[in-house]
């Protein structure tokens, strides 16, 4: 079982791996990273915590990548994101990057949902022991 993984809850426990996938993806398929980065702002926007934290990534990957608009765009989520939970008003499914609002609840995307599955999965099968991924 992955240490970072034991006892945390379901969704912590996905958030975790797509987190660890991103990891494990290479710099230049950047595509991917940002589709790693959007399902775990899907899955950890509810919790202050991994909510945080996915913007902050979404903030490394944006300068990693030289990419000024979405770096200014992370910045200004990282605000917003206290005034949100404090307020409660989270847009449900949205994917957190620069280039849709920030105020707007989105369908979740069938890409989306299945990175979000494949995370999941695999969480399962590390909380049980099971090595084969």
């Amino acid at each position: 079982m992955n240490a970072m993984n034991a006892g945390l809850s379901g969704p912590a426990r996905t958030l975790s791996v797509l987190f660890t996938m991103l990891e494990e993806t290479p710099p230049t398929n950047k595509h991917h990273r940002w589709q790693l980065l959007e399902a775990a702002h899907v899955v950890g926007q509810g919790q202050f915590v991994p909510h945080l934290q996915t913007h902050a990534l979404m903030l490394r990957e944006a300068v990693r990548q030289r990419d000024g608009g979405e770096a200014a765009g992370q910045l200004f989520r990282l605000a917003l994101v206290p005034l949100g939970h404090l307020t409660g008003r989270l847009p449900i499914g949205n994917i957190g990057r620069a280039t849709v609002s920030a105020f707007q609840p989105m369908e979740v995307a069938p890409a989306t949902a299945e990175l979000i599955a494949q995370a999941s999965r695999r969480a399962d099968m590390e909380r049980r022991g099971d090595t084969r991924l």
